[in-house]
């Protein structure tokens, strides 16, 4: 049996020395000077094909050199904190290790308090855990699949599979049928839910909420964590990988494509964080229950599932920002606040059009929100709306509690001589003739 021992003590025990040969993996440890947020910028310039993300040491030679390896044994660093560099490259070091070998599969031994990061090392390959030792069969696909994405979100490349594709010309990867399916708990009614089949979803699951912990009772975010569902049994017994819409999603491009990612990816958000608007995932009851645990002692930055997400899945691959267009307008780019035509999806922040007055975008009228407003985004939702069965348009409704508050907001607009003017417009959408209760 050949041993590669990755930074670890590694003791034959009670087996025979000369049964076994340790090989010591040598490889050269990351600079200090790359931090994080180096890995993960908050921008990057996406038509830029030379763009070039910070190099994280691993040993090209690795299938040559540690041929023929069994077993790794390694020992992660725990670092300060999960965004730890060097604990990164000790991770994509056992892991380019353990797709080495053609001949058969190669364990994964983790020695140390830390574990390795579950993004590389899932739960669904843990074989034995006890105490400080975890061994795993990690599966080489799905391995090979993130090793072939960058190093961080400093880059977009294409999946493994669009280079498979591009050198066999076998198109034959990318067929595997595609569903819509959606989650809805028991607050939803008997009508909603036919005018949602009707609306074309076929493919509908009720679930149980998941209550967010840090969350204050009967506020926004109370039971925003429902969303970890997305992993659990009941759609992990169905489908291998879900491309997760958010509710305040609108998509306006097929989305397929994005299959083509491996767990997790995302469009950035801001720092070196993810928006959960749109997440490319892979189902899993193991990662669910590993979600659930986490609830408690994981504290969310943004007290949401968004913050709670980021903190447990810290390597992530990024999608093209037209995949999870953000509707927000910040730091002087952009000021004609255009959301551009060709973009898959846009992702409607703020107060959503559907509770604004059609003739405009009413975040404008509240100083604390006008970052999210846009005329051409809001355009862009009443343009679906007005392809939308009639039968299915009742349900944008306004309600007399809305209208008294968009007057209230749109008021004190007027009375501030906002500059942007929109309190000046008339207002002729329909439905603030035909409130409901």
């Amino acid at each position: 049996m050949r041993v590669a021992s990755v930074g670890a003590k590694f003791d034959c025990g009670g087996a025979k020395e000369d049964a076994i040969d340790v090989v010591n993996v040598e490889f050269q440890r990351v600079s200090e000077r790359i931090q994080w947020n180096d890995l993960f910028p908050e921008w990057i310039d996406e038509g830029n094909s030379a763009q070039r993300c910070p190099v994280v040491p691993v040993p090209e030679d690795l299938g040559t050199k540690y041929a023929g390896i069994d077993v790794v044994v390694a020992e992660a660093p725990c670092g300060v904190n999960k965004r730890d560099v060097y604990r990164l490259q000790v991770n994509l070091i056992v892991a380019n290790l353990a797709v080495t070998n053609r001949n058969g599969p190669v364990y994964v031994v983790f020695v140390g308090k830390c574990g390795p990061m579950i993004e590389l090392f899932r739960c669904d390959d843990l074989l034995w855990a006890q105490e400080d030792v975890r061994i795993y069969k990690p599966n080489p696909n799905k391995l090979k699949q993130k090793l072939a994405m960058p190093v961080g979100s400093c880059q977009i490349a294409r999946p493994l599979v669009e280079r498979e594709e591009k050198k066999s010309g076998d198109q034959s990867i990318k067929e595997k049928p595609t569903y819509l399916l959606l989650l809805v708990d028991s607050s939803i009614s008997q009508v909603s839910l036919r005018a949602l089949r009707l609306a074309g979803w076929d493919h509908i699951k009720t679930i149980q909420r998941v209550k967010n912990p840090h969350a204050k009772k009967d506020s926004y975010n109370e039971w925003n964590y429902s969303k970890l569902r997305i992993w659990g049994q009941q759609v992990a017994s169905e489908y291998d990988k879900v491309v997760f819409v958010d509710s305040d999603v609108l998509p306006l491009r097929n989305m397929d494509a994005f299959f083509a990612y491996p767990e997790l990816a995302a469009a950035a958000n801001d720092n070196h964080l993810f928006n959960s608007g749109v997440v490319v995932l892979e189902p899993s009851a193991c990662t669910f229950r590993a979600l659930m645990e986490a609830r408690a002692q994981v504290v969310p930055y943004n007290g949401g599932d968004q913050g709670f997400l980021n903190e447990v899945f810290v390597w992530w691959h990024r999608l093209p920002a037209s995949a999870n267009r953000l509707k927000i307008f910040a730091g002087g780019r952009n000021r004609r606040r255009r959301v551009p035509e060709d973009v898959h999806a846009v992702h409607y922040l703020g107060q959503k059009p559907w509770a604004c007055y059609r003739d405009y975008d009413c975040n404008w009228d509240r100083p604390e929100y006008q970052k999210f407003a846009s005329d051409s985004a809001h355009e862009r939702w009443w343009r679906v709306y007005d392809g939308m069965p009639e039968g299915l348009k009742g349900f944008c409704a306004l309600s007399a509690k809305d209208e008294a508050r968009l007057q209230k907001w749109r008021g004190r607009a007027e009375n501030a001589s906002f500059p942007d003017g929109h309190w000046k417009l008339k207002i002729t959408d329909p439905r603030s003739h035909s409130l409901i209760n």
